[in-house]
């Protein structure tokens, strides 16, 4: 994927590893100049997202600069360094990964939380697919994050992805989860959908309004309660003509 702009300048290395602050690690230089690298770092993010939503058939992006300040996650981005047929260098793909608390179906059908970093969004250009670039950016983020491809939960795998990983890594007997794994929410008590919270012991509900035997009792002088006596007026005695 090219760009405008001199990529090299914005992104340094092979594999550059870009956070929420949207700065790439050990770029430095004048104030005025990282603005401008800031500036042309998100537009290489969000063209990235747009053509991964694009490949993977999404109504939107799930990859944006916007969202990336939004949430911890990490972006690795790697690019043609040899700069082939591009005369200020191409973006060759990216992977995006991140911690999220979830609630994980295991192999018995139980519910367990846990904290596993995710592939959140992946992505390798159509024109340079199956030369070796995914597991290159794999690898460098294995080694980064200090993990292990079988440790990972895969948010929304597609079938491509699925392929890859059973390619490059034997994982072919992936867990699926029912429903999607969703973020745990905040809170000591908080819980997230299939997980029920125990209920509270049920109680017979109440009213305001009394009870058979008060209303009884109330309707035995209603009557006299209701109908006040009315006073008596004098008869006025007839005139005689």
């Amino acid at each position: 994927m090219e760009f405008p702009f001199d990529v090299a300048a914005v992104l340094g290395e092979r594999v550059t590893v870009v956070d929420q602050h949207l700065r790439p690690a050990g770029r430095r230089g004048p104030a005025h100049r990282g603005e401008l690298q800031q500036q042309q770092l998100r537009i290489v993010i969000d063209e990235l997202g747009k053509a991964s939503a694009k490949a993977q058939g999404l109504p939107a992006p799930v990859t944006s600069a916007a969202r990336m300040e939004a949430n911890r996650h990490v972006l690795y981005i790697l690019r043609d360094a040899e700069g082939r047929g591009a005369a200020k260098g191409a973006v060759v793909g990216f992977l995006k990964v991140g911690y999220k608390k979830l609630f994980l179906l295991d192999r018995g059908g139980t519910h367990n939380e846990a904290e596993p970093l995710c592939v959140l969004d992946f992505y390798v250009h159509e024109s340079l697919q199956r030369h070796g670039y995914g597991k290159e950016l794999f690898q460098h983020m294995l080694r980064s994050e200090r993990t292990e491809p079988r440790r990972l939960a895969v948010d929304r795998p597609s079938e491509k992805l699925l392929a890859f990983l059973r390619k490059h890594y034997g994982l072919a007997d992936a867990i699926p989860q029912r429903p999607r794994p969703a973020a745990r929410p905040s809170g000591p008590r908080a819980t997230s959908s299939p997980t029920r919270c125990p209920s509270a012991p049920r109680r017979a509900p109440t009213s305001s309004r009394p009870g058979p035997s008060r209303r009884r009792r109330r309707a035995a002088g209603s009557g006299a309660a209701r109908r006040r006596p009315r006073p008596a007026t004098p008869r006025r005695a007839p005139q005689g003509r």
